[in-house]
């Protein structure tokens, strides 16, 4: 008679995790010590973003712990070629995260929302010249697709490309606000296509794709995209394109004129998206201004800089010469072209000695 062979299994053993079971000081506590604040006391925001994203340098004491297949690890600082010896110094002046994210922008569509349902009970629409109603629908439709192009292929896709989770999170705020804008255009105008006016929902379309004013426009939003340094394309976007073309068009332009062509609506709309770009130029600022004032990489940096623009304002200022025939569009004109191109340039200049940069020769051409 064959005997059963007993099987053998190992004993469970039922150990508590050490790290877990340790008792600390500050065990009990609801705030974290693991970070020096930027204050006395520490903020909501540095809680929940100082320090989240790991970072051999700072915690991770056996290197990475996982990586890429082609081998960096985590966030390597080689996705840019600025240098800063202490990246986590930043922290973003808005101090934006998940919560104040969502109630920031919760608070502008209610508010845009109530203008729209405001013009169509008044019927604010129909005393809109004919020009200015051609105006809003080929320009400020035009100028949705960039908004669009900004923020699904430039701050989408660089939102977790910086070395901390602050300078990410502020990204991806940026994010979230161009594509707001470019919806609450979108929406804006969708109502005039409904309304009982003249105006071609559609024409936005052909005019971005083919309107000799806009393609120089189209063309330096299309190579933003195509640029791999995430520091550069901040850079590109938030310090060059967006004063020299983006302000330019909705300061300088839209914000001037939209009232003396009757219309209320459009700076309501408009004036949110210079709002979101107010408070994503704060925390630009602050984080170029980190990197030129660096004490071992500043002017290597204030170089890089250098670079960068003298490759950028060109461009950026062809589209800004390329859109001087739509200041001629309106019916009643406030403001010239030269005037709104020199108070932007102005606003550039005073934004680069603020970093302490040179203004670039081509700013005096």
């Amino acid at each position: 008679m064959t005997e059963t062979k007993q099987r053998s299994f190992p004993t469970i053993e039922f150990t508590d995790s050490e790290a877990g079971a340790l008792e600390f000081p500050s065990s009990t506590s609801r705030a974290y010590n693991y970070y020096k604040p930027a204050k006395l006391r520490a903020t909501m925001y540095e809680d929940v973003t100082v320090d989240v994203q790991p970072d051999p340098e700072r915690h991770l004491s056996q290197g990475w712990i996982y990586g890429f297949g082609d081998g960096p690890g985590g966030y390597p600082k080689e996705w840019t070629a600025a240098k800063s010896s202490n990246w986590h110094a930043f922290l973003d002046p808005n101090e934006e995260w998940n919560q104040t994210i969502y109630r920031n922008n919760s608070a502008i569509v209610r508010q845009v929302d109530l203008g729209l349902q405001n013009a169509k009970r008044a019927r604010a629409y129909d005393a809109w010249n004919p020009a200015w109603l051609t105006f809003i629908e080929r320009n400020l439709g035009a100028w949705m697709h960039a908004e669009n192009g900004l923020a699904l292929h430039v701050f989408t896709s660089i939102q977790r490309s910086g070395p901390t989770n602050m300078i990410n999170t502020a990204v991806a705020v940026n994010a979230a606000h161009k594509m707001r804008f470019a919806q609450d255009l979108a929406l804006f105008n969708l109502d005039l296509s409904e309304a009982d006016v003249p105006f071609d929902g559609a024409a936005h379309q052909e005019v971005w794709k083919s309107a000799p004013e806009w393609q120089p426009t189209r063309e330096a939003v299309e190579r933003l995209t195509a640029v791999g340094d995430w520091c550069e394309l901040l850079f590109a976007t938030n310090i060059v394109f967006e004063q020299l073309v983006g302000s330019l068009f909705r300061t300088e332009l839209v914000m001037q004129i939209a009232a003396r062509n009757g219309d209320y609506i459009t700076p309501t709309i408009v004036g949110t998206g210079e709002h979101d770009y107010d408070r994503d130029l704060g925390y630009t600022r602050n984080l170029f201004r980190l990197l030129t004032r660096d004490a071992e990489y500043g002017e290597a940096n204030k170089a890089l800089f250098g670079e960068w623009m003298a490759t950028w304002v060109p461009r950026c200022l062809d589209a800004a010469h390329a859109l001087q025939p739509i200041w001629s569009q309106p019916a009643e004109k406030s403001v010239t072209f030269a005037s709104s191109l020199d108070a932007a340039k102005q606003k550039f200049r005073s934004l680069l000695e603020d970093l302490g940069l040179d203004s670039p020769k081509e700013l005096d051409q």
